[in-house]
């Protein structure tokens, strides 16, 4: 039976070379679809493991004289993002395969080693249980959105699309890693099953999760940070699926929902804010979707 690691190393390894497999055409897709379906099938074989309340925990030693380890941890939670991000992973890459076909060969297998290191980079973010492990894969993320969305660099509004969003959730991701790395002090450590079994308090920690939560908001487009989310959709439509609809913008829920159960009622100033620019993004953003014509817009809004 394989580990997640391995899972991870896979994406990493097929995303690699499939940039390298130049004339691949839309045959990269299906080459692509086997990570995500790698760890859909990982997935369901500890599923039950995990429903029944056993996380699965898996750690590398990486700088063992420095104390830094990849430490991955799978609860029930973890496990939903997991079968989100692998589930519809593979559904996208076999949609793909009909969207790209006719496109340049080049072009199309670039796309598929970017979607197969993104969907990496996802799946780390989720299963991560390291916040410093989980903030750089919160920034790959970041980083192959941008690449991406950019990939048809020869159409200006593609290029303009690309560096807005990096630009405001790389800002974003700036403040996370502030508040990430002040909540680690103040909790003692760096682990973020420990930071939430034992939540640490102080002025602090209310700094720290308000850093959070302006990482959380760039990159689920929340209101004022929203401009990037309509502008990335010039990107190819498996491209806007995966990345913008169901897992990139899901990154920030998931973060937020990880630290409310915890920290929501102890700071009842953070939990004010989260549901204020809830509420006024859903409210203002399907007031926008209504005057828009364009179908990938309105499902941006």
């Amino acid at each position: 039976m394989i580990s997640l690691v391995q899972v991870l190393l896979l994406h990493l390894g097929l995303g690699v070379g499939l940039l390298l497999w130049t004339r691949a055409g839309v045959r990269a897709l299906l080459v692509g679809a086997l990570a995500p379906a790698a760890a859909l099938v990982w997935m369901g074989s500890h599923l039950q493991r995990v429903l029944d309340g056993d996380p699965v925990v898996e750690r590398v030693e990486w700088v063992p004289s420095l104390g830094l380890a990849v430490d991955l941890r799978v609860d029930a939670f973890a496990a939903l993002m997991v079968l989100i991000v692998a589930g519809i992973g593979v559904g996208v890459f076999v949609y793909g395969r009909s969207y790209f076909a006719g496109g340049e060969p080049s072009e199309v297998g670039r796309t598929a080693g970017l979607l197969v290191l993104f969907a990496g980079a996802m799946l780390a973010v989720v299963v991560a249980d390291n916040v410093l492990v989980l903030y750089g894969a919160w920034e790959l993320t970041s980083v192959f959105s941008f690449l991406l969305v950019g990939n048809q660099f020869r159409k200006a509004s593609a290029r303009v699309a690309a560096q807005q969003a990096i630009l405001i959730t790389g800002a974003g991701g700036l403040c996370l890693l502030l508040g990430l790395v002040v909540l680690g002090r103040a909790a003692g450590t760096y682990q973020l099953s420990g930071i939430l079994a034992e939540p640490p308090s102080g002025t602090p920690v209310t700094v720290a999760l308000v850093l959070i939560a302006l990482g959380a908001f760039t990159k689920s487009a929340q209101y004022p940070f929203h401009a990037w989310l309509p502008g990335a959709m010039v990107a190819p439509t498996p491209v806007s699926a995966y990345l913008h609809s169901a897992t990139m913008v899901k990154a920030g829920v998931y973060l937020i929902a990880r630290f409310a159960p915890v920290f929501a009622i102890a700071h009842p100033g953070w939990r004010a804010l989260i549901v204020i620019v809830g509420s006024w993004s859903m409210l203002a953003a399907g007031a926008r979707a209504m005057r828009e014509h364009d179908l990938k817009l309105i499902l941006a809004y």
